[in-house]
């Protein structure tokens, strides 16, 4: 079993370990709900540092990129992170992924369960003059997020981070460190991703924590962190997006290019896209104080229309949330049906994401 550079840090806080992606990784401090509630009210540090990183160099490293993902890299100019995935020949979905654009070289943040099987397939489809490597284990990777996280992170730092846009990163000096920051993350809100030397992890932590201190800084487990995701219907590979899954049906349609040339799955996409997709993966509010899990059937007169991919209480909206998979002639906003909780049929109704 893997753990993260701060690992001995998590014992310490009193944090709830579990094994997730063969890492011992913290689910939980204080409790899932207040854990949530603190990223959308204050601020909040994840230690992810189970993610992935695949480095891209040489001079066919665009080109590379451009094989393996479903985006249009070259659009990238320095400096910008790009929301994109990596699909089979078929059009299923390998992972979902951001493609960094540095002046030498791109990089590849994966998912932490996918890493292995990522790499492996980028390097069976490797092309000529471009340099390969998974730079995983020499990174940590911080989030630091919510209303009050450029406030905390701008004391440890000359950069005005109110500069950098969304979905654009730096690579910066922070608390007297180099590190790369990036504005991004999986909550919704206002933060960044830190990307870290290993060996000054510990030490990053404490001076973030330090200056976060006049806002409450806590850590926040995974479990906030997939409730802080649905509330914003981002996917999660191994639930709503798969290799059964393409990215047409799962709402990704708008990082798929196919006029961009060809990519691996660009013809099975092209085929799917002129048949048109059979489901399609919505977002529903659930009445009263049930929710949803992974699997649980959703029924419309007696039939069954589809499965829930996700499903959690939202502490935002005090309501029970799900997404998944609905045959498409009942994906429209506002179709209602039930979904089996426990063996008893809850009434509940497609609405538009995200739900917060």
């Amino acid at each position: 079993m893997k753990k993260t550079a701060l690992y001995e840090v998590h014992k310490k806080l009193g944090a709830r370990l579990i094994e997730f992606a063969g890492y011992m990784m913290p689910v939980s401090y204080k409790g899932i709900i207040a854990e949530h509630l603190k990223v959308r009210s204050s601020v909040g540090v994840f230690d992810v540092s189970h993610m992935g990183e695949i480095e891209f160099k040489g001079e066919n490293a665009l080109e590379m990129v451009q094989k393996v993902t479903i985006n249009d890299a070259s659009r990238l100019n320095e400096y910008k992170v790009q929301y994109s995935a990596m699909c089979y020949d078929d059009g299923g979905i390998v992972d979902d992924i951001l493609v960094y654009r540095f002046p030498d070289k791109y990089l590849m943040v994966v998912n932490a369960s996918n890493r292995e099987k990522d790499f492996n397939w980028i390097i069976e489809n490797k092309i000529d003059d471009v340099e390969i490597k998974d730079v995983s284990d020499f990174i940590s990777l911080l989030a630091v997020q919510g209303p009050d996280s450029i406030k905390t992170l701008q004391k440890l730092t000359e950069i005005n981070l109110d500069r950098i846009k969304y979905y654009h990163f730096t690579e910066a000096v922070l608390a007297d460190r180099n590190v790369v920051l990036s504005r991004t993350g999986y909550t919704g809100e206002i933060g960044f991703e830190i990307f870290i030397p290993v060996e000054d992890s510990e030490y990053i932590w404490d001076k973030v924590f330090e200056t976060g201190g006049k806002f409450d800084i806590e850590p926040i487990g995974l479990g906030a962190r997939d409730s802080l995701r649905l509330e914003k219907k981002y996917c999660l590979y191994g639930n709503d997006i798969t290799r059964y899954t393409n990215p047409l049906e799962a709402g990704l349609g708008w990082i798929t290019k196919l006029e961009k040339g060809d990519f691996i799955g660009r013809e099975a996409l092209l085929k799917i896209k002129e048949k048109g997709i059979n489901k399609k993966l919505i977002g529903y509010i659930a009445e009263g104080k049930a929710f949803p899990r992974k699997g649980y059937e959703i029924v419309k007169n007696g039939e069954i229309i589809g499965e829930t991919t996700s499903g959690v209480f939202s502490p935002s909206l005090q309501k029970g949330i799900g997404v998944g998979y609905v045959k498409k002639e009942y994906s429209e906003i506002g179709t209602t049906f039930d979904v089996v909780i426990r063996k008893e049929n809850i009434k509940a109704e497609i609405v538009k994401t995200p739900f917060l």
